[in-house]
């Protein structure tokens, strides 16, 4: 089905580092692009789940600029020209700000719906449908919408959203004003918020009209519209990238979340029924992994002798990893090197890839 109307256009944001997966996710290959969970890459599914709402001329992809050639590997049915590298990190206002002024420059003023490279999403028709009430909403109201998932857990690893009047007579995706963001809460903080009834978790994932995203970016963070501005002018010619380059230099590093959402007026939230998870480390493959008697997760060969409840991953199907009276653990075998950490302890993994991967600009 390609959308007629209201017209849209698609942007992935995939330019994420997925430190949390080393040594399966590296700097050269990101966990975005890899195979998790059999069959496609997450980037892959992310584009299959929009894939025929639009024509592909109207997908763009935000990466990092050394990753180009990996999205047009896993993704050739995108133009070339629609893959778009970011030649420094900026965070997600600085791909959003690009993604709207390449926008509005080849489309118009389409609605723009931003999603994300490394979430896993299903059922597909459900959150098609769901990105298609927020479109259309979108395209008559000058509103920024985002998807509030469900809290299944008191979690201290999301942003929440707080909800207000509802807006929508549907049941289902139940529209409401957006009364604000909060960062992530201290456990007993998060319990709190469960038993209001008003928070969702925040998915990250994003509609509005080109005109709107410009008009906030405008008032909050005009540095960026000011510096990409005239760089977007200049796009497809031979020069290009340097100067899109010199024009990322000077730009703050922030979220779109905090530089613009948190401070914008006129938010909007659909309580999304689809399922969702951020895949934000390796405890979040557990529930894929098969598992033996003692509760080991595992993918690749195990040998377990009085051990219980680890995770197991091995890239490598000829390889065993061997686990004797330990509980409790993540242990990966991944590019000729070797992950062993508590669970509990598996968000400190960022830190250790901080020390043996220095720092991109």
């Amino acid at each position: 089905m390609i959308l007629q109307n209201p017209e849209v256009v698609i942007v992935i944001l995939a330019g994420g580092a997925g430190t949390r997966f080393w040594p399966l996710s590296t700097a050269s290959r990101p966990k975005q692009f890899l195979n998790l969970f059999g069959g496609r890459s997450l980037l892959q599914q992310s584009y299959d789940r929009v894939a025929g709402l639009v024509q592909d001329e109207r997908i763009l992809v935000l990466t990092n600029a050394a990753l180009s050639a990996l999205v047009a590997e896993q993704l050739p049915e995108l133009p070339e020209g629609n893959i778009i590298g970011e030649p420094l990190r900026r965070d997600t206002a600085a791909a959003v700000a690009l993604a709207a002024l390449i926008s509005l420059r080849r489309y118009g003023n389409p609605v723009m719906i931003v999603l994300t490279a490394d979430h896993l999403i299903k059922p597909k028709e459900q959150f098609r449908e769901t990105l298609l009430s927020a479109a259309r909403a979108a395209a008559v109201e000058p509103a920024l919408y985002t998807f509030g998932i469900r809290p299944a857990y008191p979690a201290t690893c999301y942003g929440y959203l707080e909800s207000g009047k509802k807006l929508s007579a549907a049941a289902s995706p139940a529209h409401y004003e957006l009364l604000r963001f909060v960062e992530k809460p201290e456990a007993e903080t998060a319990a709190k918020y469960l038993e209001t009834g008003r928070f969702f978790w925040n998915s990250g994932m994003f509609v509005w009209s080109v005109e709107t995203i410009l008009g906030e970016l405008q008032r909050q963070l005009p540095r960026h519209l000011e510096l990409l501005g005239p760089s977007v002018e200049r796009e497809g010619d031979s020069g290009w990238p340097e100067i899109l380059r010199q024009a990322f230099e000077p730009l703050e590093s922030t979220s779109i979340d905090f530089g613009v959402m948190e401070g914008a007026n006129n938010l909007r939230m659909l309580a999304a029924e689809f399922y969702w998870n951020d895949v934000g480390g390796w405890l979040a493959l557990e529930e894929f992994l098969e598992s033996d008697a003692s509760g080991n997760a595992c993918q690749g060969k195990l040998e377990a002798l009085d051990a219980k409840n680890n995770l197991v991953f091995c890239d490598n199907p000829e390889e065993t990893v061997a686990l004797i009276g330990v509980e409790g653990l993540v242990v990966v075998r991944a590019g000729g090197k070797t992950l062993v950490v508590p669970k509990d302890k598996a968000e400190e993994i960022k830190k250790l890839v901080k020390r043996l991967e220095p720092p991109q600009s």
